[in-house]
């Protein structure tokens, strides 16, 4: 046998004894099992998120953004992606329960998702149809469609200004969203006279603002306010009782007054409000923003809620012997075709809810005696049946103590805020 020969097998044999070895030393000692504390001992690799857009993930596909450009129809948009008539059609059909696509809008946002091949086969189309809703049309073996809504964040904020001029010019000075000031007037109206703002008024609030994408989308709930007006500071913090969330004063007072169901003792409603009547007398469709009461001349017609005289007149147009009364900020009412007014009302008249105004009759235009009701809410006429009536009552007594407890970090909070320097 040559060396060469012999070295062969010799090699073979000193590879195998470390195999023997382990095969031995595993027969000695088996595996351990696997428990709690050997998985807690082991390096867990947590693996990234994926980025998501309108829930897919944006990795796994080719992605154009655009928007819907004027006389451009969902077709238009479908045939430039690729996609067939028979297809189109198919997802018109699907679409119908989850959105109109007539009605896609000019300028509205909507993002095509492409394999990632060199096909570029169109496999979900998604339109945004407003800042929070939007539809996705899925693309394959069979057509799907359906409508969801973003994500919504609540971020927290405090907002303070002296008022100058006008409470809606300082929240713009102040680079504070507009709509605050709209929250603020509705939250103080039966305390605050907006229309008698001083200046060197000034406001500090602690509220949340919504947010879809970095994008506002409003002011989503005021947590605590403070509104200093004519020398008085007036708190307003938001407290929830009997899953109702209302906003009550520092002694647990409603910052709001009610109005009455109705301003008269009424028989039956013979015309609610509408926004396409055939009047009675012209013959002719117009809207009717009121409520008609009928009731025999010379019923009673009373105040709705307290406020002030700003009209008694007469209206030539067909209202005949009208009042009109300011609330407040917010709230107007008007009562038409009276037959006389009550004694002591004038332009300039403070009046209190349920006081004698009026009577029923049927002056101006009218078939017959009633009265035609209109209430006004930031100056546009509203329903006067669908009107949210605000809460009058005190936190309860059981619950006082906890209102006490809870209105302490909150009034901390408010308080803390700076009002901005003035110039």
């Amino acid at each position: 046998m040559t060396k060469k020969k012999l070295f062969i097998p010799i090699i073979a044999v000193l590879l195998l004894i470390p195999v023997v070895y382990l095969l031995v030393n595993r027969c000695n000692h088996p595996i351990s099992p696997v428990t709690e504390e050997t998985l807690d001992s082991l390096d867990v690799i947590e693996l990234p998120e994926p980025d998501l857009l309108y829930g897919l993930p944006v990795d796994s596909f080719q992605i154009e953004e655009n928007t819907v450009k004027r006389n451009q129809f969902l077709a238009d948009i479908f045939l430039k992606a690729g996609v067939d008539y028979p297809t189109i059609n198919t997802i018109v059909e699907k679409t119908k329960p989850v959105f109109d696509v007539r009605k896609i809008k000019v300028g509205n946002q909507y993002h095509l998702f492409f394999s990632p091949d060199t096909l570029k086969q169109l496999r979900h189309f998604v339109y945004a149809i407003d800042n929070t809703d939007y539809m996705v049309v899925t693309l394959g073996d069979s057509i799907h469609a359906y409508r969801d809504i973003k994500e919504t964040r609540r971020e927290l904020k405090t907002a303070s200004g002296v008022i100058n001029s006008s409470l809606w010019v300082t929240m713009t000075e102040n680079d504070i969203n507009p709509l605050l000031a709209i929250e603020l007037s509705e939250i103080f109206a039966w305390t605050v006279d907006f229309f008698g703002i001083e200046k060197g008024d000034n406001f500090k609030v602690y509220y949340n603002e919504l947010y879809v994408d970095s994008v506002s989308i409003g002011i989503g709930e005021v947590q605590a306010a403070v509104f200093h007006h004519r020398g008085r500071d007036y708190y307003a913090f938001n407290y929830e009782e009997d899953s109702v969330k209302h906003f009550f004063d520092e002694e647990g007072q409603s910052l709001r007054k009610a109005f009455l169901k109705a301003p008269l003792k009424f028989s039956r409603i013979s015309s609610r409000f509408s926004n396409s009547r055939l009047h009675p007398v012209l013959k002719i469709r117009r809207p009717h923003h009121g409520i008609d009461y009928a009731a025999p001349t010379g019923t009673p017609v009373y105040a709705l809620g307290d406020g002030r005289v700003i009209a008694r007149d007469y209206q030539k147009r067909g209202g005949g012997n009208y009042i009109k009364i300011k609330h407040n900020s917010v709230y107007t009412t008007v009562y038409m075709h009276l037959h006389g007014f009550a004694k002591g009302i004038s332009k300039g008249t403070q009046v209190r809810q349920g006081q004698l105004i009026g009577y029923v009759g049927s002056t101006g235009l009218s078939t017959g005696p009633h009265l035609d009701f209109r209430v006004y809410k930031n100056g546009h006429p509203v329903d006067p049946l669908k009107i949210d009536a605000p809460p009058v009552n005190p936190v309860k007594e059981e619950h006082m103590q906890d209102y006490k407890q809870y209105i302490v970090p909150l009034k901390a909070q408010v308080d803390a805020i700076p009002l901005p320097v003035s110039n």
